[in-house]
């Protein structure tokens, strides 16, 4: 079953942004660099989310087709005996 690109990467990359945020307000950095840092690293989440969910789908949907077309094969084969 194929991943849902949009929700999965808007999902990774607000994790990555409150997880950056807080790494850098324990590291004491002030709110402004924070908040920068942290929508920086959550825009790069989200693209590289993005790009790793539709190569899964791919991967996915290609094994199915040469499930289905093997099965296929098989069934033809057995008809034709």
């Amino acid at each position: 079953m194929p991943i849902d690109v949009r929700s999965t990467a808007v999902t990774l990359g607000a994790l990555g942004f409150f997880v950056l945020g807080l790494v850098g307000w324990l590291n004491g950095l002030c709110p402004i660099v924070c908040c920068k840092r942290a929508l920086i690293g959550a825009a790069a989440a989200y693209a590289v989310a993005t790009v790793a969910a539709r190569a899964v789908n791919a991967i996915l949907i290609d094994a199915m087709a040469a499930r289905q077309a093997e099965e296929e094969m098989r069934s033809d084969n057995d008809d034709g005996n």
